[in-house]
């Protein structure tokens, strides 16, 4: 096969990679917490024995982008919103992930936990437990929990230690190899952070992968038409 149709194959199949990113950041432009991600091209220099190297397009890499979004006010105790870097962190089945999504619940035992019922966790990594006469929760700027003017918890704050391992898992979740308290940040009570997806950039950037898409399909079939041609000539 020739080394452009290897090429263009190749772009094909990253452009088809952006397109379904792109399609998943629109349909998640109004999830609570949601972040936007992009596909990472780099290139592939293949090298050839006796030939020219081959340079092709690779797009197996994700960015997550973290930039703060609008956060909006819905009144309810025990929905939070993060101003500044950080996450909550959360326990599941497949060990503990991290979140921008703040919109909690106490379950029948007491314990905050996402509409999944997943488990919120404190500064120490333990469940957050409400007590059932507890009344008027309020919260201050780190995150602390108090009823009565006592205090019961403390809001957790995390961040991946390496950035890099950051990796998006289903819905807002995130998984790291390692996570730290993030320091900085301010949590908000009675707040919920919006997706920080841009609807319009989204749907222009698919309009331009799927022009691009097509002119290397149409490149394709220019060159099956061109190669047919010839074996039809060389075989009279």
């Amino acid at each position: 096969m020739d080394a452009a149709v290897y090429a263009t194959l190749n772009r094909q199949s990253g452009l088809m990679r952006e397109m379904g990113v792109v399609a998943n950041n629109i349909a998640n432009s109004s999830t609570t917490g949601f972040r936007r991600e992009g596909v990472v091209f780099s290139e592939f220099v293949a090298a050839l024995d006796e030939d020219p190297s081959l340079s092709m397009a690779h797009a197996s890499g994700r960015h997550v982008d973290l930039s703060q979004s609008t956060i909006g006010q819905t009144g309810g105790q025990f929905d939070f919103a993060i101003q500044g870097e950080g996450f909550f962190l959360i326990d599941t089945p497949q060990g503990q992930r991290l979140t921008r999504a703040g919109s909690f619940t106490p379950n029948e035992s007491g314990e905050l936990v996402t509409p999944d019922g997943y488990r919120l966790l404190d500064a120490g990594g333990a469940p957050i437990f409400i007590p059932p006469d507890a009344k008027g929760v309020g919260m201050s700027a780190d995150g602390t929990l108090s009823a009565g003017g006592q205090p019961i918890a403390q809001v957790g704050l995390w961040q991946p230690s390496d950035p890099l391992s950051l990796q998006h898992q289903s819905g807002t979740m995130f998984a790291a190899s390692g996570v730290e308290p993030a320091e900085g940040a301010t949590v908000l009570q009675g707040m919920l952070e919006d997706s920080n997806v841009e609807p319009v950039s989204e749907i222009a950037r698919m309009i331009e992968v799927q022009r691009a898409y097509e002119l290397g399909q149409k490149f394709l079939d220019a060159e099956d038409e061109r190669v047919r041609g010839v074996i039809t000539t060389l075989g009279r």
